[in-house]
């Protein structure tokens, strides 16, 4: 390995501990009462070390590569031909139950962190923020695939159902990790879930925007 792959290495390992220790620091005392100071002494890193790699105290919880405001858009802009957006969200969703994905929280002992980001103001904010600035980003995605203005009514429900149900999972999996759930009863509630969504959307919804094929075998816009 060369000495970039090695500094890469190191900054990675650097990240991971930094955010280690504040979320063990967080859900052991509060967001709001943990400072960063704290967070980089227990890391053993200078406050200006800890600040080249989160910017601010949230993103030590939701760092931007992780609770990114194009997850919406990109499961859709990757998906594959004959597929529509809903149908696209819903495949993910349930392929990230199947298989126990960190970031929808199916892990144990993750009902203590969601209930320490659930009583920190400017965390629950930020979550709030972040399931708008998906729609809107899903939305901007549709438009540029279809050529539908922005404002077409259609467009516009079909984006905010997707984000409607996107932001359900997550709001139903942390209220049963605080009724103290397991994963594995959790996971089967959910897929249940999925199912009655894909259910009452209706065929408009999960036929909006269905991906062609070009005549090559590429994917074409819906």
């Amino acid at each position: 390995m060369g000495e970039e792959g090695l500094r890469e290495r190191k900054k990675r390992q650097t990240r991971r501990r930094i955010r280690e220790v504040a979320m063990r620091l967080f859900v052991e005392h509060g967001f709001d009462k943990v400072t960063i100071a704290q967070v980089a002494a227990e890391a053993e890193v200078s406050v200006n070390t800890l600040y080249n790699y989160f910017e601010a105290k949230e993103d030590l919880v939701l760092p931007p590569d992780e609770a990114s405001p194009q997850r919406l858009a990109a499961i859709v802009r990757e998906r594959a031909p004959g597929v529509s957006p809903a149908r696209a969200v819903l495949d993910r969703l349930r392929q990230e139950v199947h298989g126990r994905e960190r970031q929808l929280g199916l892990t144990e002992g993750f009902g203590a962190v969601f209930e320490m980001m659930r009583s920190a103001p400017t965390l629950a904010a930020r979550l709030e923020d972040l399931g708008r600035e998906m729609t809107e980003a899903l939305a901007a995605q549709l438009a540029e695939e279809t050529g539908d203005e922005r404002d077409d009514p259609v467009l516009c429900a079909v984006a905010g159902q997707i984000g409607w149900f996107h932001s359900l999972v997550f709001a139903e999996i942390g209220r049963r990790l605080v009724a103290g759930r397991g994963p594995e009863e959790i996971a089967a509630d959910v897929l249940r879930l999925l199912d009655a969504v894909e259910e009452l959307l209706g065929e408009r919804a999960l036929t909006y925007a269905v991906r062609g094929a070009r005549e090559d075998g590429g994917p074409l816009p819906g």
